[in-house]
């Protein structure tokens, strides 16, 4: 919701590690103004076909409202990605959340903030009810809870948790090493 900004230096990291990194608002894919899914697979298409990019499946990243993006589609987007990270993911928008854990075709990391009250838009009951359905459904999806942590943990600004974020981190680079290594 707060535009691309406050990720730059994210993408940034990631790309040190060696990775084609591609910043986009989710306000972009996470929307009712316009085609979401459309406008991945056409970030994806455009990012392949770049002189950096490369071809094959990619992983994506989101966080708040880019992580609600992920969940609507790009977990089931199993043709062009490989695993999903998201970081205090957005689900307010979901009616059904065991049908939106329902569509999930990767493996999916959500990494939320116990104390997360942000607009309502991405508490820690709906992430346990995912986790509950993914559970029921044997679906690939890991659930890690900061207890302490509040939205955006990982952010420079009064909520940041270095501890939290160090964890998150690793985490995310623990999915990319295992489900997309660098070539």
């Amino acid at each position: 919701q707060s535009g691309t900004p406050n990720y730059r230096n994210y993408a940034t990291q990631v790309a040190e590690l060696g990775y084609y990194t591609v910043l986009i608002d989710g306000k972009d894919i996470l929307t009712r103004a316009q085609d979401g899914a459309q406008n991945l697979r056409k970030v994806i298409a455009k990012a392949q076909a770049s002189p950096n990019g490369a071809p094959g499946k990619v992983m994506v990243i989101g966080f708040s409202q880019g992580g609600g993006g992920v969940l609507a589609h790009a977990v089931a987007m199993a043709d062009l990605i490989v695993a999903v990270v998201v970081h205090y993911p957005a689900t307010s928008w979901a009616r059904n959340l065991a049908g939106v854990v329902g569509r999930i075709q990767m493996p999916v990391l959500v990494l939320a903030a116990e104390r997360d009250r942000y607009n309502n838009c991405c508490l820690i009951e709906h992430m346990r009810e995912m986790e509950a359905a993914a559970k029921a459904k044997q679906i690939p999806l890991e659930l890690v809870v900061y207890p302490e942590a509040d939205h955006g943990f990982n952010l420079d600004g009064r909520q940041y948790r270095a501890g939290d974020s160090a964890d998150a981190w690793r985490r995310t680079t623990q999915m990319l090493a295992k489900h997309h290594p660098v070539k």
